[in-house]
């Protein structure tokens, strides 16, 4: 079993996704992860690479391709992928939603090395609807692709008030109820 989470900024994702394959007993991976190691590679900050990505298709290439190849090569795993609904279309997809003030909230409570651009909290959530719109930009120019279209999911978790444990045993409960069938 494939399960693709996708979801906006901040809605918990990676965090999610760690819990569900700790509870599935499944391989995790992160395109975030793999985000990241383009942008220290290429020695960007996460909102520089993505905005280098509206006009340099490689970086979303390089990860596509990722993507694809864990679809085609590997079973029984996880990942948090804004689009791995799209590029393992036989996956189990879900996708978490939360409001953009609770995502700055926990994008700017947690601090990251790579993300020090979020210097406030305000900040922060400027820089969550600017990344949205490249992404959302990006993702129609080169897929055209809506990853916020609810219908391209099985399973939609609004985790604005929930916490992670509590978002990854729904998607648990969802996974397990498939699996009994």
């Amino acid at each position: 079993m494939i399960i693709t989470i996708s979801g906006a900024l901040g809605s918990g994702k990676s965090t999610v996704a760690k819990l569900v394959a700790q509870k599935l007993n499944l391989k995790h991976y992160s395109t975030g992860d793999f985000m990241r190691e383009i942008a220290i590679k290429r020695d960007l900050t996460l909102l520089e690479l993505s905005k280098l990505a509206e006009k340099d298709p490689s970086v979303d290439k390089e990860l596509d391709e990722r993507q694809i190849r864990l679809g085609k090569k590997e079973d029984n795993f996880i990942i948090d992928a804004r689009l791995g609904w799209h590029f393992i279309p036989h996956s189990v997809k879900v996708f978490l939603d939360v409001t953009d003030e609770e995502a700055a909230r926990r994008i700017f409570a947690e601090r990251r090395a790579d993300e020090k651009y979020n210097t406030t909290l305000k900040k922060t959530l400027e820089n969550i609807k600017r990344r949205k719109e490249s992404e959302t930009k990006r993702y129609r120019q080169y897929y055209g692709v809506n990853y916020f279209d609810l219908k391209n999911y099985d399973l939609v978790v609004d985790t604005t008030k929930l916490t992670a444990v509590q978002a990854a045993e729904k998607i648990g409960r969802f996974v397990r109820n498939i699996l009994a069938k």
